[in-house]
Parts: C-alpha cells; structure tokens; sequence
C-alpha cells in the first residue's frame, strides 16, 4: 500500500516478467498481473509491446530474441529482484514425425524448452531473492498427445519434467505448470487452418480464462503450492 504522506515515495510493487506479451495468452497475463505488479513485456513485436505498455501502469517494453543466449543474458542484466516469471512464449509445428525435419525439430525444442530453462537459469538469484514464482504455460498436448503433434507435445512433455525438477530442486520458489486446453488465439487460428476445420473461437478458452488461472496460481497464499493446473473449454452448448 502506497504512504499517504504529500511527498512520500510510491511503495514499490512486485515485479513480474511475461514472455510472449505481445499478443494471444501473453498479453492477457500481462493485462492480468498488472493489477498488483509491475510488468516487463517480453517479445520480439516492439510496436505491439509499445501499445501494451501505454495500456498497462508499470509496465516496460523488454524486447529479446529468447534463442540468443547473448541477448538473453544482457537483457536479464540488472533484474535483481523478480517475484513472477510466467513462460507464455511458444512456437508450433504440425505434421507427422515422418515429414518432420531436423530444423522444425531444433526451432520447437529451442523455443518451447531450451530457451525456458536458460532464461530461469539467468533469473534465479532474483527469483530466490523475491521468493518468487515461475509459471509455465504448457499445453493439453503436455498430458495427452496427439497425431500429427510430435514436436510440439515433445517440447511440452520435456516442459513438465522441466518444472518438476526445478520444483524439487528449488523449494524456496514456488512452480506451477498450467495445461489450457484449446485457447482463442492466433496461433490456435493457425492450428485449425492447418487441419482443415473451422476456427469457432466461441468453441475454445479465452486467453483471459487462462490469464485468471495464473492470477490463481500467483495469489495461493503461501501455505499452499499450487503445482499443476488443468484448463478444460466447456463446449458452448454445455454452459450455462
């Protein structure tokens, strides 16, 4: 709470960092968060992270390419102190493992893990720091995988076991994977494009569904650890 004192300095708000803010579920956890943190905006879509951050008080462009360990490591510079990191950026190649190439291979391991985890490496003295919260936006294909999904549903199993081992290795930070199911984005818009069906966004989860379960999973009072979170669209016909 800020000091009513004329003159008195605004008390500082918790720090949180997003990657893939830029649009879809991203930007719908940053919009989330900034109700009680401070936000850094992660992606490489300057123009909309400019937007984004006109929209949101606190938050700051924080433009990288997740890939360049270099960048990666001068970006992170002077972050000395992060209460939440919430992984949201991701990439997806469909097709089945026989036309799959090395390349479609390296660029969804890289992104979706390899980056994951270097980043988290590059932040944890400030995330033990603030006693922090990683979260990760995984995937159904995380728990259940599927045909023609054999790169991505690998990058999200790889992702779990990911967060499993830094939760046991670091239990001073809480971890918390979440698993939505289809999500109204454009990467979804793709998805269905790609399998030939039509893209119904009334059909599947909102990316603000999801944003909310992160503000769950952030706010568990610290007596509870809040580990793995299932996200389910409910079919239009079966709401109420």
């Amino acid at each position: 709470m800020s000091d009513p004192r004329p003159g008195a300095p605004a008390a500082r708000r918790p720090l949180a960092l997003v990657t893939g803010a830029s649009r879809g579920i991203g930007a719908a956890v940053a919009r989330a968060l900034s109700e009680t943190h401070d936000t850094l905006l992660g992606g490489r879509d300057m123009p909309a992270l400019l937007r984004l951050t006109e929209e949101l008080p606190g938050a700051h462009p924080w433009p990288v390419e997740l890939t360049d360990p270099v960048a990666l490591a001068a970006a992170t510079t002077g972050i000395d102190e992060l209460h939440v990191l919430v992984h949201s950026a991701g990439v997806v190649r469909l097709g089945p493992l026989a036309e799959l190439t090395v390349e479609e291979w390296r660029r969804t391991l890289d992104v979706n893990v390899v980056a994951v985890a270097e980043l988290t490496r590059l932040l944890l003295p400030a995330l033990r720091a603030a006693g922090g919260h990683v979260v990760l936006i995984n995937s159904g294909q995380g728990r259940v995988p599927s045909p023609g999904w054999g790169s991505y549903a690998s990058s999200k199993f790889a992702l779990r076991a990911y967060a499993d081992v830094l939760r046991a290795e670091h239990p001073e930070l809480r971890v918390t994977s979440i698993f939505p199911g289809r999500t109204a984005t454009e990467m979804q818009q793709g998805v269905r494009s790609h399998e030939g069906g039509e893209y119904d966004p009334s059909q599947y989860l909102t990316p603000e569904t999801v944003a909310r379960a992160v503000v769950a999973a952030v706010t568990t009072p610290r007596d509870g650890h809040l580990t793995d979170l299932v996200l389910r669209p409910v079919p239009r016909r079966a709401r109420r």
